[in-house]
């Protein structure tokens, strides 16, 4: 028996392969989603994870919305927020009570760091929803606290991030006051059409997140070879690089936020990087 939070328990069960293990956070919330009497559903990070949409740094609370306060006592790994929820505002997901897609992506783009939301905004607009729809149903919630910074998220956000991380390199990007790149640029090469994660082609720069995880024997399933994976890596840069007649710039999660700002900014000619200034709005990545 594992003790998941107060009150309850779960049986761990060993296979041929070892332990399995249902997410401890999604174990968690079926749990808490038992234990409360009172209605109740899912939101902000927790429904994010529900839906299946990435988060930038996990979160140590369930998050839920319920209409009315509770009597008993509160639990250090609940976080209640006491709102009202238009029906067209819930939906069911793997049984449990969550908020509709749209309204998850807008509490969490009015409540957490942008570069937060922007990973979740980015991962939601692969799902059917558009910025445009956001954007509408962010201004019917009318004057509420952090509108301001959740309407330039709605704006940056981009279907084309195919990672976190590719987000974060963006999210620099705009920062630095960069004009907006193009995600997932096309380039033909000797080798086939090969895709480029940002790239300014007016400028001629174009820069890729390189995560380590690629280059580690069994990383994607038994009988990934890293080796084939650096060779074949190296192929695709190099027939980019002579397609583009520019080097790529490869950035890992080992550099800095603002060493990666400057590498980029350098990349542009001179007169365009005299008129940059950081957007006032896109705080420091903590």
């Amino acid at each position: 028996m594992e003790r998941l939070r107060w009150g309850g328990y779960r049986l761990v069960l060993a296979s041929a392969d070892g332990p399995e293990y249902r997410s401890d956070e999604v174990a968690r919330m079926m749990l808490v989603d038992r234990q409360l009497k009172a209605d109740h559903v899912f939101s902000h990070k927790s429904a994010a994870l529900i839906w299946g949409l990435p988060r930038w740094t996990p979160e140590p609370r369930i998050q839920v919305i319920q209409q009315y306060r509770s009597s008993r006592g509160t639990h250090l790994d609940l976080r209640r927020h006491f709102m009202y929820l238009h029906e067209d505002e819930k939906a069911q997901v793997h049984g449990l009570p969550v908020t509709e897609l749209r309204r998850t992506v807008l509490d969490c783009a009015v409540t957490l760091h942008p570069l937060e939301s922007l990973v979740i905004a980015d991962r939601a607009l692969t799902s059917g929803l558009t910025a445009a729809e956001l954007l509408v149903a962010l201004e019917a919630r009318g004057a509420i606290r952090g509108r301001r910074l959740a309407r330039l998220v709605m704006a940056l956000a981009d279907g084309g991030a195919a990672s976190p991380w590719e987000t974060w390199l963006r999210y620099i990007a705009h920062r630095a006051g960069l004009p907006r790149p193009t995600t997932q640029f096309a380039v033909q090469t000797r080798l086939g059409q090969r895709y480029l994660d940002l790239a300014w082609p007016e400028y001629g720069v174009f820069a890729e997140f390189d995560g380590r995880v690629k280059y580690c024997d069994g990383a994607f399933g038994p009988g990934y070879d890293a080796d084939q994976a650096r060779f074949e890596e190296k192929r695709r840069a190099d027939a980019v690089e002579e397609a583009t007649g520019r080097s790529l710039l490869r950035i890992t999660a080992a550099d800095r936020p603002a060493e990666v700002a400057h590498r980029l900014t350098e990349r542009f000619p001179p007169h365009l990087q005299s008129r940059l200034r950081p957007n006032p709005l896109l705080p420091p990545i903590p």
